[in-house]
Parts: structure tokens; sequence; C-alpha cells
């Protein structure tokens, strides 16, 4: 009886050792389905924080005016800021984040309760301060791999954009939102217009973007009295690296009711070919679009939403890379 007793803890225990390995193993299993490459922890369902994303830009937006709230950054804060969002892209979070926190930047994981995806905040610390230095904000997909990037270099002052660009960022896969983090008429001079300067974070980051090939389309908008007879002005900028992009993108926009004014084609006002970002796309050989559109399109939430679908077909294109 004795001998048989002791087989019996003797199983027993082994059999309680393979369970708290099986047990160890399912969650390092689970926890490598949330980890970058250096094995940093990416808390996606449970420790994310839900919320409407496009409410939270506009949060974000409602303290920017002319006159306040730009601080012009040195270079060595706009590289390590647009390096950061490369070791993001790369999955390495831990490392973007002691880098992002020395030039007072947060990351933090969100869950965007409409489209139920989870996105990667970077966010300036200041932005709550008496005095911020509006070096602005990205979002990131944290589930597919970023391969696109929508931009917004002058939320507020060009009405809607930031809406529009959340709009885009939610429809279809592997975006990435840059938007400027103060007032076109925020500083000195044109030190906060960050489509016509390269001394920015905005600038920064979305250089770091087009050296990873991603290409791009920057949002504006336009005073009716600019185009009349037009809803949206697209071009490719500086270059004709996207005009293919550009082609496909202004025949959808048409097909769904828009007037477009095809710059490639004809002159049309606002062709952005001054844009610091699409200079630097041209130089690097990367797609990159800069549409303006007419306000009521930016404005009126259907016509908006009407717009976002249609550039949706065209980031679509660009993720899956055909």
């Amino acid at each position: 009886m004795r001998a048989t007793r002791s087989r019996i803890i003797t199983i027993a225990t082994i059999l309680l050792v393979i369970a708290g390995l099986a047990a160890g193993l399912t969650a390092v299993l689970r926890a490598g389905r949330d980890t970058g490459t250096d094995g940093a922890a990416h808390p996606g369902g449970k420790g994310a924080q839900q919320v409407d994303l496009a409410r939270e830009v506009a949060d974000y937006t409602s303290r920017f005016g002319p006159g306040h709230g730009y601080r012009p950054p040195g270079r060595a804060d706009r590289e390590a800021v647009a390096d950061a969002v490369g070791l993001l892209i790369d999955g390495r979070r831990k490392q973007a984040e002691r880098l992002l926190s020395q030039r007072d930047f947060t990351v933090r994981t969100v869950v965007d309760r409409v489209s139920g995806r989870r996105f990667t905040e970077v966010a300036d610390r200041t932005d709550d301060a008496v005095a911020p230095r509006g070096w602005g904000r990205v979002y990131m997909d944290l589930e597919h791999r970023p391969r696109w990037s929508v931009q917004v270099p002058h939320p507020v002052f060009d009405e809607g954009t930031e809406q529009l660009g959340v709009r885009v960022l939610r429809g279809s896969p592997g975006g990435v939102l840059v938007i400027a983090g103060a007032h076109r008429k925020a500083g000195i001079g044109n030190s906060a217009d960050v489509a016509h300067r390269r001394d920015t974070v905005f600038h920064a980051i979305c250089a770091e973007l087009i050296r990873r090939g991603m290409p791009g389309i920057q949002l504006h908008g336009f005073a009716f009295s600019s185009a009349p007879q037009y809803d949206v002005v697209a071009s490719t900028g500086a270059g004709s690296t996207g005009r293919a992009d550009g082609r496909r993108l202004a025949d959808a926009l048409g097909r769904s009711g828009f007037h477009v004014c095809r710059a490639w084609v004809r002159a049309c006002p606002l062709e952005g070919k001054e844009n610091m970002q699409g200079r630097a796309a041209d130089a690097a050989h990367v797609p990159f679009l800069h549409v303006e559109f007419a306000n009521e399109v930016r404005i009126d939430g259907p016509t908006a939403e009407r717009a976002a679908a249609v550039i949706s077909g065209l980031t679509r294109r660009w993720y899956s890379g055909v």
C-alpha cells in the first residue's frame, strides 16, 4: 500500500508540473501576440483606453488658435521624435517610449469605439500646458503593418481637415495619421506653417515615413472664392511619382459626384508645388498627393464621409501594395 501510495503521489506531482509548464507556455504565447520585436508589450485589449478617435482629435485641436501655442523645435528634438516613430513602425515600442519620454512625448494604446481598432497614439506632454509647444500628434494602426500616411498640416485653419484625416485613417488598414500641433498662424512669421517648412516635427515625421517608402496623401482646404467651380483640387505637388494614384483618386472622386481640378491636366489654383513634404517625396520617388477640398466637402458630415470613402479606396491599394 505504501509503494502504491508513493507511485500515486509521484504521478500527481508529474501531472502538476506538466500543467504548470503548459500554463506558462500559454502565457508566453499570449504575451507574444502583443509584443514588438524588442519584446515590448503592446497593451491592446485589457489595458487600452476606449476612445472615440474623432472626439479625441476634436478635443486636441479645439485649443488651437493664431498667435499662440507654438515653439520651434531644435534639430535634436525633430530627429528624436521622427526616429521614435520609426521604432514604433518596427514594433520596437519600449525603445520608442524611452526616446519619446526624453523629449516629453507620451505613447499609449487606444481602442477607437467607432472602428473597433487599436491605434498607437504619440502625443506631446505639453499639449495641456499653459504654453504648449505645438509639435503635433500621431495615430498609427496597431493591428496592421503601417504602409501609408494621411497628413493634416493645417488643422483648424483648414477647417475640418483633421476630422477628414480621422475618417481616412479609419477607412482602411495600415495607416499613419500625422497632425500638426498648432494653428498655421500660431508662431512667429510662418514658423508654424508646417507644409512650407522643413524645420518642424511634422516634417521630420513625414520625412521618416517617406524614407521608408510610404506613400502619403496630404489634406488641405480652400475657400469658395479660390476655385468656385471645383469641389476638389488634386495634385502631386512638386513631383509626378504619384500621378497614376492621382488619376485614380480624381476619377473616383468624379464618379462620386465631385468636380475635380486635375493639376496634371490643366493649371489649377493651390497646386502645392511649394509643399515641403511633397518635395521630399519627389526627391525619394515616393507617391505623394496634395489634395484641396472645398469648405462644404470638409464640413458637411455625409459629404465628408463620401470623400473619405473614395480616398480609402486608394489607401487600401497602398496597403495591399497594388
